[in-house]
């Protein structure tokens, strides 16, 4: 098998691109059409905080050529992490539970509430062909001594037949023993473990080098950058995750993609490189060494 290889960046819309990649007299609603046609993919951040709406999805529906695709990730909350009132709509925030300092508590209810209605934003894409997976991005605070793997079976499951890619940000998920159990247990429930390319540290959150494929239809890779003391120290996006790619570095992530590509059928690289314009010079530049042509 040699698996489809769709390379794209975390956002169009991150504020570096605004400044530093997108032409300076662009309006802000031609940035997704412009985006597409350099890259034939993107990973929506914005989905994170909020849940997608229909009528934001269908006009990234239209703005798109027919064979572009998106990955969404799913909203705080399913994520486990902390989120306050306001970052769920209205109409669901009546019934919501607090736990401390007027955080949102994830019920089993609020969760299939939230899986129901992000299915329901997505549908557009859905239809068009262009939804690639559902991307559940874990809180730190999601580790083995407070969790289990199996709380997140009923997530996978509503959200099912659609691809769901799980990225730990606890290393013990992934440590010794613990590695094969989290692995199998991904593959009992057909998610796909997200691969990682970030700092090395002994930080929890910064996961090894761990290439695993759990789903043969979609193998899912992360490029964060290597930039080790802005994530133990940097206070913004840009501090933390900022980190220009050399050529060799994009090689060493070119052969832990090939080897992912020869055992899943789509391996979605998404590069969060992001500050200023990190990550679509590194996205595309990977594309080259890779030998893939620029979109139609």
């Amino acid at each position: 098998m040699t698996g489809r290889t769709v390379v794209g960046t975390s956002s169009w819309a991150d504020i570096g691109f605004i400044e530093d990649w997108y032409p300076a007299d662009l309006p802000a609603s031609e940035r997704l059409p412009w985006y597409a046609e350099h890259f034939e993919a993107v990973e929506v951040n914005s989905t994170w905080y909020a849940l997608p709406t229909d009528r934001s999805v269908t006009r990234w529906v239209a703005q798109t050529p027919d064979d572009f695709t998106f990955d969404v990730k799913l909203h705080r909350l399913l994520s486990r992490h902390s989120g306050r009132i306001d970052s769920l709509p209205p109409d669901m925030r009546d019934e919501a539970e607090f736990a401390s300092r007027g955080r949102v508590r994830l019920t089993p209810r609020l969760e299939a509430a939230l899986a129901e209605r992000t299915l329901e934003g997505v549908a557009p894409l859905v239809e068009a062909g262009k939804l690639g997976a559902l991307v559940l991005q874990l809180s730190p605070s999601f580790e083995p001594r407070k969790h289990v793997l199996a709380e997140l079976d009923a997530l996978v499951d509503r959200l099912a037949p659609h691809p769901v890619a799980i990225e730990f940000r606890h290393r013990a998920w992934v440590r010794g023993e613990q590695l094969e159990r989290t692995l199998g247990h991904l593959e009992a429930i057909g998610a796909a473990f997200v691969c990682v390319d970030a700092p090395r540290g002994r930080q929890v959150t910064l996961l090894p080098p761990i290439d695993a494929v759990t789903s043969p239809r979609l193998a899912y890779f992360r490029a964060h950058g290597r930039n080790a003391e802005g994530w133990a120290r940097g206070k913004s996006v840009a501090e933390r995750f900022g980190w220009v790619y050399s050529d060799s570095e994009l090689e060493e992530i070119r052969g832990r993609v090939k080897d992912l590509a020869e055992q899943a059928s789509t391996v979605r690289v998404m590069f969060n490189n992001n500050r200023g314009a990190d990550a679509p010079h590194a996205a595309e530049r990977f594309r080259e060494l890779t030998g893939q042509a620029q979109p139609a």
